[in-house]
């Protein structure tokens, strides 16, 4: 399998201007993406990429350029490995994600709507699982303290292997489609 190459937004900008046939895909959720993109990016959420369903609006060239962003770079380079192991061979992650195409003072759509990351969602998700864990288990039952220990190995396993369980779910939730 090939490497998953990582370009500076300027460079994928500059890719994009001079390459008609380059594709800006947008991994994160519809809601994300509707609240601020890339100009000229398209949104295919990472869960479709990771099911293989690159059909119908979602149907991508195997024989075109792909440049991938998300938020900060984490789902792009997941959705890459997806498309590298798919037969893509030209596929590229852009450093920093969207956070970084916008520092770099590329052209951006902003949207009506405004949405919370899914990062900011699992932050909230697992302080309110912890939280709730050790009220309960220093009012309740002390069974209920497992609750954070889970939460903890999570976010440590999230750490270490850049996959956060809490995250895809999130993404599926119905308020980020």
């Amino acid at each position: 399998m090939s490497q998953v190459a990582s370009i500076p937004p300027a460079q994928a900008n500059s890719l994009l201007e001079s390459n008609p046939s380059v594709r800006l895909i947008d991994v994160r959720t519809p809601a994300e993406f509707g609240s601020l993109h890339a100009s000229g990016a398209r949104n295919i959420p990472l869960d479709i990429i990771q099911s293989a369903s690159l059909q119908g609006d979602h149907a991508l060239s195997k024989n075109e350029p792909v440049c991938l962003l998300c938020e900060k770079g984490g789902r792009a380079t997941l959705a890459a490995g997806h498309l590298l192991a798919a037969g893509f061979d030209r596929v590229h992650v852009i450093e920093g994600g969207t956070q970084a195409w916008v520092a770099a003072g590329l052209p951006i759509v902003k949207g009506k709507r405004s949405s919370i990351s899914i990062e900011r969602q699992v932050r909230i998700g697992a302080g309110s699982l912890v939280l709730m864990g050790v009220i309960l288990g220093v009012f309740v039952n002390t069974v209920f303290l497992a609750l954070p220990a889970f939460v903890g190995a999570g976010l440590i396993f999230a750490g270490v292997t850049d996959w956060c369980g809490m995250g895809l779910l999130l993404a599926r939730a119905p308020w980020n489609r």
